[in-house]
């Protein structure tokens, strides 16, 4: 599970992460990323945590469906969030075909999406 202070919880951190970010998509997710973003809500002067929001809507399924996909989206974050720079906001919105997909398959689209906006590939 992924860490309570690496969630993104504001709806103004939702925002930012989507209006301001670098966007990659794939078939089942769309990954937005803001890159070393300063947390305004941070106290002191500690490097500011990586955070991570998941969007999931009833497009993707019933409820049961989509907490699964929820689920499966904060797992496979937990074990990359030490790759992404501090300070960034990570939005990933999974789209209606992220419930039929199996944990491998979204697996491979967070990495391809997350290797295409860290590496700084062309839209």
């Amino acid at each position: 599970m992924l860490p309570t202070e690496n969630r993104l919880r504001r709806r103004e951190d939702f925002a930012t992460a989507v209006r301001r970010g670098r966007r990659a998509g794939r078939p089942a997710l769309v990954v937005h990323l803001r890159s070393g973003a300063t947390d305004p809500h941070a106290p002191g002067e500690s490097a500011p945590r990586t955070r991570a929001g998941f969007v999931v809507s009833k497009a993707v399924g019933g409820a049961v469906v989509r907490n699964k996909v929820k689920r499966r989206l904060r797992h496979l974050m937990r074990d990359r969030i030490d790759l992404l720079p501090p300070g960034s906001l990570v939005v990933v919105r999974a789209l209606p075909g992220a419930g039929d997909a199996d944990h491998a398959h979204l697996a491979r689209d967070l990495d391809a999406a997350l290797a295409r906006l860290l590496g700084g590939g062309a839209r």
